[in-house]
């Protein structure tokens, strides 16, 4: 477990990597509101700090139901609402991107949010989630040559072949997260572990609760890899029991 973290102590464990363009952009475009925000309330400044790149990534359980922010202050546009539960009935997480400390104990956190459009963030303060955890688990799933590779603190440590979406039901490309982990379901269609994502299909998934992709094992190994699902992405039964020894939630999700 971890705390919520100030700059300097980020600097000593090495979080402070520079942000991708776009990411950096979306910070600054927050900091120019926060910056006012932390004016108004009579703070001496602004402190923010990446919390997840490309080695290490943070994650947080929901509180209590909160809304998503496009700046981190409660008078910009609500861009979702993030309840307690899951559509799997599992407490719901959030994958924690950065940072603002607009004061002694006033931080807000830029989240990844399990909406469409995919790829969507917002802003929630830090009072709605829990503590901080770390992962140093990234999962990558190529589409294009249908293999599923996971990182450990930027290495390779596991890599397998899958099956993705079919074109007319394609597995969405874009960043997400690893929002639970759901064991002997009593179907073996799902295989004898499911990972539940943030990321959508904009069209049809077999994932439960619709609408959201799954990485799981299958009861056809015979069809991996290839093009063959509804946008999930399945791995035969023995990969997919590798890789829930090896990944837990909270990990980031790279779907190219």
């Amino acid at each position: 477990m971890l705390p919520a973290m100030s700059q300097s102590e980020l600097r000593r464990r090495g979080m402070t990597a520079a942000l991708v363009p776009a990411v950096a952009a979306a910070v600054l475009l927050g900091l120019h509101l926060a910056a006012g925000a932390a004016s108004s309330t009579g703070a001496s400044r602004t402190d923010a700090y990446p919390l997840t790149n490309g080695k290490i990534a943070h994650w947080a359980v929901v509180l209590n139901p909160v809304a998503a922010h496009a700046m981190p202050s409660v008078g910009s546009k609500v861009v979702a609402k993030l309840d307690l539960m899951t559509g799997d009935n599992t407490q719901n997480i959030v994958l924690v991107l950065d940072g603002v400390d607009l004061g002694p104990s006033h931080t807000w956190y830029r989240v990844r949010l399990p909406i469409l459009p995919n790829n969507s963030t917002g802003w929630v303060p830090a009072g709605s989630l829990g503590t901080l955890y770390t992962v140093h688990t990234h999962l990558y799933v190529n589409r294009e040559t249908q293999t599923l590779t996971l990182k450990r603190d930027g290495r390779p440590i596991f890599t397998t072949r899958v099956g993705v979406g079919k074109p007319y039901w394609p597995t969405p490309a874009g960043e997400f997260y690893i929002r639970d982990k759901l064991m002997h379901m009593g179907d073996a269609f799902y295989g004898p572990v499911a990972f539940g994502t943030s990321a959508r299909s904009e069209t049809l998934t077999d994932w439960p609760g619709g609408g959201f992709v799954g990485v799981h094992g299958t009861s056809l190994p015979g069809i991996i890899p290839g093009h063959v699902s509804h946008g999930c992405v399945r791995l035969v039964n023995s990969a997919i029991l590798k890789l829930a020894s090896l990944m837990g939630v909270g990990t980031p999700l790279t779907i190219t």
